[in-house]
């Protein structure tokens, strides 16, 4: 059976922020509901103890990350880069090793140009790679759309935000559902 099948493995995943910054959100499709996205994707990982990695693309012009996802970060350092794909980025191979994640988590923009890139170089590495549609974005919905069908013509799932948290957490009753169900209402 095809890996994609397979529901996500908690304890072997991890979620990668991309360049949700300054200068580029304002520009974004729908970049409320991006940034909202990726903040309860953030909090969720944590309630559930996964790692989180997060990427800024040429931070000198382009800004740091926007301060509501910061905020979600408690001291975060972002891995800089100005490669396209986060895979290609001085220093990600090091980055992503202290992850310890087969099946990762997408979420940022610009979903047909970074997003993307990263996306299909973790799958060429042989890494499951979950793209959460309602927290990636691009400049115009043709964009976002076509960067979508391209990640999943090359085996990346898609997911929402919702679902992928529901399909971590995996049961209620937790102290972890407990703890994100306020988020998600």
């Amino acid at each position: 059976m095809n890996s994609n099948h397979r529901r996500i493995d908690r304890l072997a995943s991890g979620l990668i922020v991309i360049d949700i910054q300054e200068r580029l959100l304002p520009t974004i499709f729908e970049k409320e509901r991006v940034a909202r996205n990726a903040v309860l994707l953030i909090r969720g990982m944590q309630i559930l103890g996964r790692n989180i990695l997060v990427t800024e693309q040429y931070p000198k012009g382009i800004g740091p990350t926007v301060p509501e996802v910061a905020a979600a970060l408690e001291g975060f350092h972002p891995l800089e880069k100005v490669t396209f794909s986060a895979v290609r980025a001085d220093g990600f191979n090091r980055a992503f090793a202290k992850m310890d994640a087969t099946d990762v988590v997408l979420c940022g923009i610009e979903a047909h140009v970074c997003v993307a890139q990263t996306c299909l170089d973790l799958l060429e590495r042989g890494l499951r790679v979950f793209v959460v549609s309602d927290a990636v974005s691009s400049r115009t919905p043709e964009n976002w759309k076509l960067g979508l069908e391209r990640m999943r013509n090359a085996g990346a799932v898609i997911v929402s935000t919702e679902m992928i948290l529901f399909e971590l957490l995996e049961r209620a009753g937790t102290t972890e559902f407990k703890q994100l169900l306020p988020l998600l209402k």
